[in-house]
């Protein structure tokens, strides 16, 4: 019997976790740099964490409150409970996503999961529903203390070069137990590096789909006694991992990017959007990039986007526009290659709406795509063509995105000035930190 009202849905999750042998309730929100947080309630407080929600102390969650602003509420979304494969099915564990709220009920602005609802609410007000289908890459490690591949292989390899094909198998089996569609695995181009897509859909369930990816990778590495890291640039010399982030507009379940007359198929709306990017795309970059690592990624020759121009064809723009196949217009889409796996989805979803709603409400004119490799050109030629660069280092980045109104209106200024806070924080400690580097170039010489 499909499940409409509130009510009904609170009724079947209970009658679910009955049937299910569901003891414990695993309660999943974020802090607003990504990381996931997690309290668990027996199946006895479902019902009463259904309908008030679950107290927790908000003091000690990384962008929160301060401590005599500490008392949340987790409410849990109806729609997120699964039940977790790697634990036992007998008294199993299950998982809900919670949206927080204050002890008033009036939802929390400080919960990064409220600031991508509330922009998808603005984009709903505009007529359009924001799809997306991130490219999650990542490596398999011998350790958590040293970054040494456990293969060799290269791109699309297959056994025995690819070592990791079994561990990709059960990351693939067991996001599909727990509902998230697969579209693609494979070996990534360097040693040790692999991708897994997730099927395109509306960006909260993406973004609640990326944060339980994440941790399923690492579960399923850590069962088979190595190390999975999102780290955007884990070893030197090699390409670094990034989160291609496919995306479109849709009115209805007509695909608002498409124009079949088009030279590109790319609609006004599409074009708009596309240049909305282009524009926003520096101020930001700290919310999509938000490491000091993530800037050692961002650089020339590692397929990587340091400039920032579109194109069809070109992977050394910041934005490809995938060639249009006959029948498949739904299909359309920009694909926007700076954001990272260890970004925070919810508000990388967030910034980089906001960029493209900015450019169809500000009729934004798309420049002429580059199809050359904008690696090879000289900084004359750049120039020339007004191709620029994004930020070199996550202080550049900083500086931008502390001065960006549309970032400020996107995250609101409790999200954004914590984040700004914590981000000057960690590039102060990596300023004062003497590196390997240092020590091997100045030690034997000064």
């Amino acid at each position: 019997m499909p499940v409409t009202s509130e009510a009904e849905r609170k009724a079947y999750i209970l009658q679910r976790a009955k049937e299910l042998d569901v003891k414990f309730i695993r309660m999943w929100f974020t802090d607003i740099l990504g990381q996931l947080k997690s309290f668990a309630i027996t199946v006895e407080e479902l019902e009463q964490a259904l309908e008030e929600g679950m107290g927790f102390d908000g003091s000690s969650i990384e962008g929160f409150a301060r401590i005599d602003e500490s008392d949340m509420m987790a409410l849990p979304d109806p729609s997120t409970f699964q039940v977790l494969p790697w634990r036992p099915k007998e008294n199993a564990v299950a998982r809900m996503f919670c949206d927080v709220h204050l002890p008033g009920g009036q939802p929390f602005v400080g919960d990064p999961r409220f600031v991508l609802k509330r922009n998808l609410k603005r984009a709903a007000e505009l007529g359009y529903t924001y799809y997306v289908g991130p490219e999650l890459e990542y490596f398999y490690l011998k350790s958590s203390t040293e970054p040494e591949p456990i293969d060799q292989g290269g791109y699309f390899d297959l056994t025995p070069l690819d070592a990791a094909s079994d561990l990709r198998r059960e990351t693939v089996l067991t996001l599909e137990e727990l509902g998230i569609g697969v579209e693609y695995s494979h070996h990534e181009v360097a040693p040790s590096q692999h991708e897994i897509d997730l099927r395109y859909t509306d960006a909260l369930t993406m973004a609640d789909n990326a944060m339980t990816y994440r941790l399923v990778v690492k579960e399923v590495a850590l069962k088979h006694g190595v190390h999975a890291t999102f780290m955007p640039k884990p070893i030197f010399g090699i390409n670094g991992s990034g989160m291609h982030t496919h995306q479109s507009l849709f009115r209805g379940d007509r695909n608002a990017f498409f124009d079949k007359a088009d030279k590109y198929h790319l609609s006004r709306v599409g074009k708009q959007f596309l240049a909305g990017l282009l524009k926003h795309a520096p101020e930001i970059t700290a919310i999509t990039n938000q490491w000091v690592n993530s800037y050692k990624r961002l650089v020339p020759g590692y397929e990587a986007p340091a400039y920032i121009s579109w194109a069809t064809r070109n992977r050394s723009d910041l934005i490809r526009v995938p060639e249009y196949k006959p029948g498949k217009e739904k299909s359309t889409r920009i694909e926007y290659r700076a954001p990272d796996p260890a970004c925070n989805p919810y508000l990388a979803f967030s910034v980089m709406l906001a960029a493209g709603l900015a450019g169809i409400e500000g009729k934004y004119e798309l420049p002429a795509p580059v199809e050359e490799n904008v690696y090879h050109m000289s900084q004359e030629e750049r120039e020339r063509r007004g191709i620029h660069t994004l930020p070199g280092s996550l202080w550049e980045a900083l500086q931008l995105t502390a001065q960006s109104t549309l970032v400020r209106e996107c995250l609101g200024d409790h999200v954004l000035d914590s984040f700004i806070q914590n981000k000057t924080i960690e590039w102060d400690r990596y300023r004062a930190h003497v590196t390997d580097y240092e020590i091997k170039r100045y030690l034997p010489i000064l």
